[in-house]
């Protein structure tokens, strides 16, 4: 064999691993929500990503890039943070406010870069500004770079992204600043939720439970 195969064999393979890796980009628009209050009548404002609760899904392959532009339209600071993302050579985007970042203040922008690499599994990104995160956090989905068959256990029949979180009937950045300007604790949440929606125990909220069905 020559002596430059070695070489070129190896520049191949680094080409097909780089080539195989791709940039997940998503546009996450901070704002204020009206959502139905649960077990009381009226709506209470949030603040949440696109409109949604939960907000987006982010799934991803091993290896690959991520690129979230942050809008903040809400009137608090706000930062995101990727739980469970190693952010190795990026700690600048780990969100925390004020260790990591100066929060986004209302009207600003920051686009979030970093690389999910060396780890697989359900994580989930969430605000990491004040008590924010009860209402602005989503799943964040890195499948094995192989596809299902890397997969520690047989290919699953199916898949569901379960969220579980709690709910206040008010705005949770209020309640926190209430709790530190007369130095309480905040009230205890008044209902779990699963996905977004109050469990089957919430007779008053039958309508909008969430329901998890079988894969056949």
């Amino acid at each position: 064999m020559p002596r430059s195969w070695p070489i070129l064999v190896f520049f191949l393979f680094c080409t097909v691993t780089v080539v195989q890796a791709a940039t997940v980009e998503h546009s996450f628009n901070v704002g204020t929500l009206s959502v139905p209050r649960i077990c009381q009548p009226g709506n209470v404002s949030v603040t949440a990503v696109n409109g949604r609760l939960p907000g987006p899904l982010i799934e991803v392959n091993e290896g690959d890039d991520v690129v979230i532009h942050v809008v903040n339209d809400s009137p608090y600071n706000v930062t995101i943070h990727w739980h469970g993302v190693f952010q190795r050579r990026t700690p600048w985007a780990d969100g925390p406010a004020m260790v990591t970042q100066c929060p986004i203040r209302p009207g600003g922008r920051y686009t979030y870069r970093f690389q999910v690499a060396g780890q697989e599994g359900t994580l989930w990104w969430h605000a990491h500004s004040s008590f924010m995160r009860a209402t602005v956090y989503g799943a964040l989905v890195i499948r094995p770079r192989l596809g299902a068959g890397a997969y520690p256990f047989p290919k699953p029949d199916g898949e569901k992204i379960v969220l579980l979180g709690a709910w206040w009937n008010d705005d949770t950045v209020l309640l926190e600043r209430q709790a530190f300007l007369s130095g309480t604790t905040i009230a205890s949440a008044v209902a779990y939720t699963i996905n977004g929606e109050p469990g089957d125990f919430y007779d008053c909220n039958a309508t909008t439970i969430t329901v998890l069905t079988r894969a056949h």
